[in-house]
C-alpha cells in the first residue's frame, strides 16, 4: 500500500511549516468546494508562492531554441483542458525562497526532481535568487512544499503583501573589495522577519539586499525598500562592524533610489530597525491604492527625515527581543565556511578546448589564496532536471556544499580549488554547462515575459535569447569596452527584468500599425550596474522588436568608436545627449507595412502573428494615418523634451514640459469622441475621467486607474522644490501614461 508525501515525510519537517503546509492543503479543499472566497484564497496561496500564468503562448524558452510545451499532469491525473478562468483550469507559478541564493547539494537533487514531476523539467532562476517552477498544478503544491521543507526550503511568504526572499552578494564571504561577510546577517533577516507578525498587514512587498562593498552590483541596495551595506570603521584601535543603510528604493514602473537611513548602524541594531521600519510601513503605507502602496512612495510621502523620526519612536518602544542578537550570533557561528579540497595552483596544466575564453569570464579569484569561484552560466536562467542533477554530483566532487544562485540568474560554485579548474570545466562541458560569458554583455537577463507572465506584453526570454545567441558568435572578436556592459529585458514596463539599471535596458509595448499590432520595446539608456545600481535609465522611445538587435550594434558600434580613452558607457551617452541618440535611432522605429515584411508582426520565437482577432487592412491604410497617432507622437516628442530639459538641469521647466505631455495624450483620446476639446487643463482632465476612466475604457487589466492618477496628480498637487528625482520621476510616470494611452486607443480601436 503506498503512502502519501505527508506520511514519509512525517517528522522531518519543521513543525511550525508543517503546520502552514496542512492549511493550505484545507484551503485547497475549501476553496475547491466553494467554501472559501476566491479573494482570501489568492491572498493565502501568493503568500506561499503560488501564482496564475498565461498560456496563450505555448511556448518555453531554453537557451536561443522554441520548444513545444508538455502541459504536465497533476499526481492525481488533472491536465489542461481549457483556458485558464480559475486556478482549477491550468496550471500556475511556484516561487520556492532561497534566503541569500545559499544551496546545497541535497536541495538541488530535490528540486531537480520537483521540476521533472509536477512541471516541465526546469528550474528557473529568478533576478531574487529565487527558483520558480512553471506549469504546477495546485493540487500538487502540499506535497511540493512538504517535499521542499524536509530539506530547508520554504514557499512562504515568497510572494504577496509579504517581506520576499532576502537577497545578497553571491560573493560575499569570498570577495575581494568586501568590508566582511554579510551573509548571516542576510540569513538572520530573513529568519527573523518570515512569518512574523510585524510583517503581515502590508499593502505591498517589502524587498530586502545586502551587501559586502559599495561599488560593484552584487547587492543592488539601491532598488530595495531595505538595502545594508557592509562598512567598518576603527574606534580606539578597534574595528567595528556595521551597515550603511538605506530604505525607500525600487524599480516597478516608476523606480525611486534608495535614501540613506544610517550612516552606520551596529549590527545588534540591524532586525530591531528592520522590524520597526515594517511596523511603520504597515500602520501608515497606502493599503487601497496598490499602485502606490511601496515603501517608496511612503518615504517620499513623509520624506526621509521624518520617516526615520517615526521608526526610531517605534524602535524606542519595541519590547526587547532576544532574537535581536541570539539569530545573528547562531548565523555567525553557522557560516563559517571550509573548503573541500586544499588549495593548489593551477600550474599550467593542460586544459580543453574553449577553457581560456571560459576561465577569463566564470572564473572569479576569492580573497583566499588558491581558491576560485566559478560561474555555472545559465542562460535566461534556465537548467533542466538533469542538468541540475548533474550539477550536484559535479558540486559534490569540487566543493563543500558552497553553492549560491545569483541576481543575474546563474549559480556559482565557491571555494574550487584552481588546480580542479580543468576537470571541473570538462564536467561541465559534458552536461552543457560550460558556457562562458558570465558577468558580460552576452549574459543577457530576462524576465519570463510572454512565455508565461500574465502582464507581458513582448517576449523578452524570446529577445533575450536572440541577442545571447548573436552576442556570442561575436565574442571572441568583440572590442573590451563593451564586454562588461549589461543588457537587461522587461516584458513590460515593470521592471522585473530590472532594466532601468541596465546599460542598456528594454522593456515591452506594443504599437497598431495599420490597424496591426506590433510587438515592440522601449529603449531605456542611461542606468548603472555597478556602485549598487548607481544610476536608473530613462525610455528613448519605443522600436520594433526586431530592430532591438539593430539598436544593440548601432550603439555598442558607436561607443566602440567614438570613446574617450577610459570613458564608461553612461558617460559616452550622456556626452553625446539625448537629441543624438534619438537621432541614432529614428530610422529603426520604421514598421515595414505588412506585405513587405510580415516578420515583424510576430514576435521572437513565436511563428503567430503578434494578435488577438482578426486583422482587416483597408485599401489605403498604407497611406491615411489617424489623427491620434499623430497627436500621440507628438505628446512622446513633448515627453522626450521633457527628457532634454531635464539633463540641462532645468527641473521646473522638465516637470511642467512632462505634465503637458500626459494633459496632451489624454486629449488626444478624448478627441476621438468629443473632436472640438478647447485647449483647457482642467477641461482635459474633466473629459478625460467622465468618458475614459468612468467607463473603464482608460483601465489597464492589472494596473487599473494607475495611470490615470500620474495625470490627476501631476495637476493638483503643490510642489514645494523641483529636484532632479522629482523631475525624472514624473517623467517616468509621463512615458507609462502615454504608454498606457496607446493601449487604450488599441482596445477603443479593436471593439
Amino acid at each position: 500500500m503506498s503512502t502519501t508525501w505527508k506520511e514519509q515525510l512525517s517528522g522531518q519537517i519543521e513543525e511550525e511549516l508543517e503546520r502552514e503546509i496542512d492549511i493550505f492543503e484545507n484551503q485547497i479543499q475549501m476553496r475547491k468546494e466553494d467554501r472559501l472566497d476566491e479573494r482570501i484564497f489568492m491572498e493565502s496561496r501568493l503568500r506561499r508562492g503560488v501564482y496564475g500564468q498565461r498560456y496563450d503562448n505555448g511556448q518555453r524558452f531554453n537557451g536561443a531554441e522554441t520548444q513545444e510545451l508538455k502541459f504536465p499532469s497533476s499526481s492525481n491525473g488533472h491536465s489542461l483542458t481549457k483556458g485558464p478562468e480559475t486556478v482549477w483550469d491550468a496550471p500556475g507559478m511556484q516561487r520556492i525562497k532561497i534566503p541569500f541564493g545559499g544551496l546545497n547539494t541535497r536541495q538541488m537533487d530535490v528540486l531537480a526532481d520537483l521540476a521533472e514531476e509536477y512541471s516541465d523539467g526546469i528550474s528557473h532562476i529568478t533576478t531574487r535568487q529565487d527558483v520558480q517552477f512553471h506549469f504546477i498544478h495546485i493540487e500538487d503544491t502540499p506535497d511540493l512544499m512538504r517535499r521542499l521543507a524536509a530539506v530547508g526550503i520554504t514557499t512562504r511568504e515568497a510572494c504577496g503583501n509579504s517581506v520576499r526572499n532576502v537577497t545578497a552578494c553571491p560573493l560575499a564571504g569570498v570577495c575581494r573589495t568586501q568590508s566582511f561577510d554579510v551573509t548571516p546577517y542576510a540569513k538572520a533577516c530573513a529568519n527573523f522577519l518570515l512569518g512574523h507578525p510585524d510583517v503581515q498587514d502590508f499593502g505591498r512587498k517589502f524587498k530586502i539586499a545586502f551587501s559586502g562593498c559599495k561599488h560593484e552590483a552584487c547587492g543592488v541596495t539601491t532598488m530595495h525598500d531595505m538595502g545594508a551595506i557592509a562598512v567598518t570603521r576603527t574606534v580606539d584601535g578597534k574595528e567595528q562592524r556595521g551597515f550603511e543603510l538605506y530604505v525607500g528604493g525600487g524599480l516597478g514602473a516608476v523606480p525611486h533610489k534608495a535614501k540613506l537611513f544610517d550612516e552606520f548602524l551596529p549590527p545588534e541594531e540591524l532586525l530591531p530597525t528592520a522590524q520597526a521600519i515594517s511596523r511603520v510601513f504597515a500602520r501608515l503605507g497606502e493599503k487601497r491604492n496598490r499602485a502606490r502602496a511601496r515603501v517608496k512612495f511612503l518615504v517620499a510621502k513623509l520624506g526621509i527625515d521624518e520617516f526615520k523620526r517615526l521608526v526610531l519612536e517605534e524602535r524606542a518602544q519595541l519590547p526587547e527581543d532576544p532574537r535581536w542578537t541570539a539569530d545573528i550570533e547562531e548565523f555567525l557561528n553557522a557560516f563559517d565556511e571550509e573548503p573541500l579540497k586544499p588549495a593548489q595552483a593551477l600550474n599550467g596544466a593542460d586544459v580543453p578546448a574553449g577553457f581560456d575564453e571560459w576561465y577569463a569570464t566564470n572564473v572569479y579569484q576569492q580573497r583566499q589564496d588558491g581558491y576560485v569561484t566559478v560561474t555555472v552560466s545559465l542562460p535566461l536562467g534556465d537548467i533542466t532536471s538533469s542538468q541540475l542533477h548533474s550539477l550536484a554530483d559535479i558540486c559534490r566532487r569540487y566543493v563543500k556544499d558552497t553553492i549560491r544562485t545569483t541576481i543575474e540568474q546563474n549559480i556559482v560554485l565557491r571555494w574550487v580549488s584552481e588546480a580542479d579548474l580543468p576537470a571541473l570545466y570538462a564536467e561541465l562541458q559534458q552536461t552543457g554547462l560550460a558556457e562562458s560569458g558570465a558577468g558580460t554583455i552576452v549574459d543577457v537577463t530576462a524576465c519570463p515575459g510572454t512565455d508565461t507572465c500574465k502582464l507581458g506584453i513582448s517576449s523578452s526570454r524570446g529577445l533575450a535569447a536572440e541577442l545571447r545567441q548573436r552576442l556570442g558568435e561575436q565574442s571572441m572578436q568583440m572590442d573590451e569596452a563593451v564586454k562588461d556592459l549589461r543588457i537587461k529585458i522587461s516584458g513590460c514596463f515593470n521592471s522585473c527584468g530590472q532594466h532601468h539599471a541596465a546599460d542598456i535596458g528594454f522593456f515591452g509595448n506594443s504599437r497598431k500599425i495599420n490597424g496591426i499590432p506590433v510587438p515592440h520595446f522601449q529603449v531605456i539608456l542611461g542606468g548603472q550596474w555597478k556602485e549598487n545600481a548607481g544610476a536608473y535609465g530613462l525610455a528613448m522611445g519605443a522600436v520594433p522588436s526586431k530592430r532591438i538587435p539593430d539598436v544593440v550594434t548601432r550603439l555598442t558600434s558607436r561607443y566602440i568608436e567614438e570613446r574617450d580613452k577610459e570613458e564608461n558607457f553612461q558617460d559616452f551617452i550622456a556626452r553625446l545627449g539625448k537629441r543624438e541618440v534619438k537621432a541614432m535611432l529614428d530610422d529603426l522605429t520604421q514598421v515595414p507595412a505588412h506585405s513587405e515584411n510580415a516578420s515583424f508582426y510576430s514576435d521572437w520565437g513565436d511563428p503567430r502573428e503578434f494578435t488577438t482577432g482578426d486583422m482587416g487592412i483597408g485599401e489605403c491604410a498604407g497611406e491615411v494615418i489617424p489623427l491620434i497617432q499623430v497627436e500621440m507622437a507628438a505628446c512622446e516628442r513633448e515627453a522626450f523634451e521633457a527628457q532634454v530639459l531635464l539633463d540641462e538641469e532645468d527641473y521646473e521647466k522638465a516637470t511642467h514640459t512632462a505634465n503637458s505631455a500626459m494633459l496632451h495624450a489624454a486629449k488626444a483620446l478624448v478627441k476621438t469622441q468629443f473632436l472640438d476639446i478647447p485647449e483647457d487643463a482642467q477641461v482635459i482632465q474633466d473629459e478625460f475621467r467622465t468618458r475614459l476612466l468612468d467607463t473603464q475604457l482608460f483601465w489597464d487589466r492589472f494596473a487599473q486607474d494607475k495611470f490615470a492618477r500620474y495625470l490627476f496628480r501631476a495637476y493638483e498637487e503643490e510642489v514645494a522644490e523641483y529636484t532632479q528625482e522629482f523631475a525624472r520621476q514624473r517623467i517616468e510616470e509621463t512615458q507609462l501614461f502615454i504608454e498606457a494611452a496607446y493601449r487604450c486607443f488599441d482596445r477603443m480601436s479593436s471593439d
